[in-house]
């Protein structure tokens, strides 16, 4: 078991490259950085300047082409995809901007299904427990089309969070929403972050929302162009 000062996210002259009809394209080049257990980190930078690549590199969504990326201790470029897999449903919950949620099923059953697939045994009750902790204790049984957009996410903060993952991952969270619904979803966010101990990783254009981590990380051309706390 790996010392709780250790590092919960660790990489290491990461790159990632992908091949296109135009040829390699960079997307990350020499990346290296550790993210402490507990901590707020936000990711900020320009479009295309790799924020999101490198969320999905740290929840294992994707493989580094080059470097090392650890999480919780793990090599996870060492893991095969069945491992990999455990290892995401474990210990990381993703947050996306445009909330994944399976149109087919109800808010209870979107949170209710990645812990049935972690084999708890109260799946259905913890997913109602976890809606009602953000607001939707009425709204359990509908479909996410009947669901405003602000509704959504907040039911893709309930299922990332009701495994309680040691890492929550946040790409955009609020950006497909107006202001005011954005600050309700940005207030839970940290709210379910710090109910649950979870470390948090956030990529985010609005600068209010990157003040209020631990520390910022700003990204630029595939590369750390700037690491300072949000205080700053």
């Amino acid at each position: 078991m790996m010392p709780e000062t250790d590092p919960i996210l660790s990489l290491t002259d990461v790159e990632l490259s992908l091949r296109g009809n135009a040829g390699t394209v960079d997307i990350l080049r020499g990346i290296s950085m550790d993210v402490a257990r507990g901590e707020t980190l936000g990711l900020v930078g320009p479009s295309g300047s790799g924020k999101s690549s490198l969320l999905m590199l740290m929840g294992g969504l994707e493989r580094a082409t080059g470097g090392i990326v650890k999480v919780l201790g793990q090599d996870i470029g060492a893991l095969g995809e069945d491992a990999l897999a455990r290892l995401r449903r474990d210990n990381i919950g993703v947050v996306f901007q445009s909330f994944h949620l399976i149109p087919t099923m109800t808010a209870l059953e979107n949170v209710a299904v990645p812990l049935e697939l972690a084999g708890a045994q109260d799946a259905f009750a913890r997913a109602e427990a976890e809606l009602a902790g953000v607001g939707l204790a009425q709204r359990v049984g509908h479909y996410p089309s009947e669901l405003s957009g602000g509704e959504q996410q907040r039911v893709a903060l309930a299922r990332a969070s009701a495994p309680r993952p040691a890492v929550l991952l946040a790409d955009e969270p609020t950006g497909n929403l107006d202001s005011a619904t954005g600050i309700e979803i940005m207030d839970l966010l940290f709210a379910l972050r710090d109910r649950h101990g979870s470390t948090l990783v956030l990529v985010t254009h609005a600068p209010e929302l990157a003040a209020r981590c631990d520390r910022v990380l700003a990204l630029d051309d595939g590369q750390i162009a700037q690491a300072r706390a949000a205080a700053e």
